[in-house]
């Protein structure tokens, strides 16, 4: 299966490779490769990876309890139902169901999926038929899905009863697909924040990839003001427990759904944080291949880790007698072990794999057929992250430049974009974008009476006459200096009672809340100003 596996890895130039794909394929397979199959990595971590891993459009999972939304989150996105698609109050989605482009539409069953070279899916048989038959895949012709693929789950559910009856490691699952993804996405209901044992579970197994995960409470149209801020504080505090990391993880507070919303009171809220989620979501692809590149650089550290782990048990084992007792003894004392190869080989603990599944694990491994540490794989792995990584850094770059404007397509990411609906619309320095009339000329008799007591000179005021009336804003120095500049239409160091009004109007706008624009909108140009301003 893998006939490139022994080929000499120090023979590739990292200048030879076309894209950044291609270049990720190659430094795997010649430099990474062996040293995993040395030392049987793939039985202890994620199995090998396959061409699919690196050429697979950027995925999105969705994971979370029961009847949170996540059916209808991607039928929100795509604005289309798919195959296979069921939504309920009760637990509908009880496989996992990879939605993805396809020419016409259909269904693929989970064991037809997993021997299909062109689907990034082939490792999932090793979690066996109790999972591929919970396994499909929706293909489908969508907009939306030219850029990503989107992975549903089963919605997790509480008690003891429902873990044993799945039939296969859920979690285990959920860390495969978790490696892989290039986003995920954790729903909860702003009705049911309790977090079940199953779900804790999950989220630990979603370790190591805190910088993918994003949180979404949905469904908070259903409450009030008042209690959103109790249900938001609740679920910061209830993920503090379980996610282990300094940063706090983004929560996106909307209803994501094509329904009206049942308490309005914070609908400007829900479109911002709308907004804000569709642009994380649509820079998958621009950033598609950084991602996969950070995985693997993560893949090769934790490989080196395993090497110098298995090649001290190795070591540790006797020639002839005593092996078994001498096993259960270094299996008990891995803990040492971890700590002496931290110290000897100035490697971070958070580089190190969970100390009880790798127990776990290693219970049945035969030791005899470790193999001992071989300098030269090591050294190969270091080089690709010394040397090849970062080469393939810069191609990753010039990628990014020669290649036009990457960003997810149709569906409800088209709804927002433009005309009177998008995001901010009518507002800040946008208000009056439809208006014949000048919108500044509503307060200009106000800003006029300040103008003339000023002392214009030639129906104008001076620079230092105008800042004396600006600073009174309290805004800082760098933005009445970027109002100047907008307000300055003619460029001529000095403002007129039209400038004048139209400064004033910006720092309205920026105390108000808002963003000043880089270029001043065509309706913010004065009327005298119009057709003739400086280039």
């Amino acid at each position: 299966m893998f006939s490139w596996a022994n080929k000499d890895g120090k023979k590739k130039d990292p200048e030879l490779f076309q894209t950044v794909s291609d270049g990720l394929k190659r430094l795997y397979r010649t430099k990474l490769f062996p040293l995993e199959d040395t030392y049987r990595f793939h039985d202890f971590h994620s199995p090998a990876l396959e061409d699919a891993d690196f050429d697979n459009k950027p995925m999105v999972l969705l994971v979370g309890q029961y009847s949170t939304g996540k059916t209808t989150f991607i039928r929100h996105l795509m604005e289309q139902d798919f195959p296979g698609m069921r939504i309920g109050p009760e637990p509908t989605t009880d496989s996992f169901i990879a939605v993805m482009h396809g020419d016409q539409e259909g269904l693929i069953p989970g064991n037809a999926l997993v021997v299909d070279p062109k689907k990034p899916f082939r490792k999932l048989n090793a979690f066996g038929n109790a999972f591929l038959n919970r396994f499909i895949c929706a293909q489908m012709p969508n907009p939306v899905l030219d850029s990503i693929s989107i992975i549903d789950t089963p919605g997790i559910l509480s008690g003891e009863k429902q873990r044993i009856s799945r039939g296969y490691d859920f979690a285990a699952v959920l860390e495969w697909f978790a490696e892989r993804v290039d986003r995920i996405i954790l729903l909860f209901d702003a009705h049911k924040l309790d977090i079940s044992d199953e779900f804790s579970e999950v989220i630990r197994a979603l370790k190591n990839h805190e910088d993918k995960i994003r949180v979404v409470l949905n469904k908070a149209d259903q409450i009030g003001t008042q209690q959103l801020m109790r249900v938001y504080g609740a679920l910061m505090w209830s993920l503090g427990k379980i996610v282990n990391t300094p940063e706090v993880i983004r929560v996106y507070i909307g209803s994501f759904w094509a329904q009206p919303l049942l308490v309005p009171d914070n609908r400007k809220l829900f479109e911002a944080e709308e907004q804000d989620l569709f642009r994380d979501i649509q820079g998958l692809p621009r950033n598609a291949a950084l991602r996969k590149l950070n995985d693997l650089i993560k893949r090769a550290r934790l490989a080196k880790v395993h090497a110098y782990i298995i090649s001290a048990l190795k070591k540790e084992m006797p020639n002839v007698f005593g092996k078994e007792n001498k096993k259960k003894e270094l299996i008990a004392n891995l803990g040492d072990i971890y700590a002496r190869i931290e110290k000897e080989h100035q490697i971070s603990p958070g580089d190190f794999p969970k100390l009880s599944k790798m127990q776990e694990v290693l219970a049945g491994q035969d030791f005899t057929k470790f193999q001992g540490l071989k300098p030269k794989l090591l050294e190969t792995v270091e080089d690709m992250l010394a040397n090849d990584i970062a080469k393939l850094m810069t191609l990753v770059r010039q990628e990014e430049a020669t290649m036009p404007s990457q960003a997810v397509q149709g569906g409800a990411f088209d709804g927002t974009m433009n005309g009177p609906f998008g995001h901010g619309y009518g507002e800040g320095a946008g208000e009056g974008i439809d208006e014949l009339e000048w919108i500044v000329a509503r307060d200009k008799p106000t800003y006029d009476e300040i103008f003339y007591t000023l002392s214009p000179v030639n129906g104008k005021v001076s620079g230092a006459m105008a800042k004396k009336e600006m600073v009174k804003s309290k805004l800082p120095n760098n933005v009445l200096g970027k109002i100047w500049k907008l307000a300055d239409v003619d460029q001529d160091g000095y403002l007129d009672d039209e400038e004048f009004a139209l400064a004033n109007h910006l720092i309205k706008v920026k105390l108000e809340g808002h963003e000043l624009p880089a270029d001043l909108p065509d309706h913010l140009v004065p009327p005298s100003k119009r057709g003739h301003q400086s280039l």
